[in-house]
């Protein structure tokens, strides 16, 4: 049977059986029909984990038809390396960055939007084919642990969190998008991810516990639902979570 030669690199090899990794393998290509996105994806690897591909020693597009005796390598994001003129993959990703995340991330979600980033999370109204659509349609980059969430073809942007622990997510979010200079903390809603801002006491004091209209008189209240924001006791506890998300 014909083969191609496959060589993944970097955090790529977290998808493969422990055997493959690290180091060039061949896998079987049948009569140059199949696309390099299949193989790949066949192998484990998300396409959406995947941001340059070389065949051969020149840059290809998922497209590329696999041939017999071909050398591919597959790399993830560059995070020191401006390899722009190469990439062929997929368009650039948009500035601000935006997110979707599934519907196991709530935690991740607050972190995010807490540290002032645009984070869509629905809990559990949306299923992974809506989930999809929206990522594609809004150019957000979906957050999940699901690796077959991320090989539907209509996402473009998608990154597979490797550990449970919300706390180390938002750690390996900010790394991979080089987010720590992005940040805008206390400026969205933890609640439904709408914009924050400054609103007087005297708006909204007869929604204020006792002691809050005593003790407190800067507020800030979202824009979509009208949850209303203070540095009140739970301030230090969310602080010291920012604080040690971008250190």
């Amino acid at each position: 049977m014909d083969t191609a030669l496959f060589r993944f690199y970097a955090d790529l090899n977290d998808f493969l059986p422990a055997h493959l990794r690290q180091r060039p393998f061949p896998s079987p290509v049948y009569d140059g029909t199949q696309s390099v996105k299949h193989l790949v994806e066949s192998l484990g690897v998300p396409h959406a984990e995947v941001a340059l591909i070389v065949a051969n020693g020149r840059s290809i597009n998922f497209d590329y038809l696999v041939q017999a005796n071909d050398q591919i390598s597959i790399y993830p994001p560059f995070m020191t390396i401006d390899v722009s003129p190469l990439m062929q993959l997929r368009p650039f990703l948009p500035q601000p960055y935006r997110f979707i995340l599934d519907n196991h991330l709530g935690k991740l979600a607050r972190y995010l939007r807490l540290l002032g980033f645009d984070a869509l999370y629905f809990n559990d109204k949306a299923d992974d084919a809506e989930l999809a659509q929206i990522s594609h349609d809004e150019q957000r980059i979906l957050l999940t642990r699901d690796r077959g969430l991320l090989k539907r073809s209509s996402v473009i942007y998608g990154y597979c969190l490797r550990t449970t622990d919300s706390e180390e997510q938002i750690k390996a979010v900010l790394h991979r998008y080089q987010l720590h200079d992005k940040t805008a903390p206390w400026t969205r809603c933890l609640r439904c991810n709408g914009l924050l801002e400054p609103v007087a006491k005297e708006r909204i004091i007869h929604r204020l516990e006792p002691k809050t209209k005593l003790y407190f008189h800067d507020f800030r209240i979202c824009q979509t639902c009208a949850q209303i924001y203070w540095k009140g006791s739970h301030y230090d506890r969310l602080q010291t979570r920012i604080n040690d998300a971008l250190h």
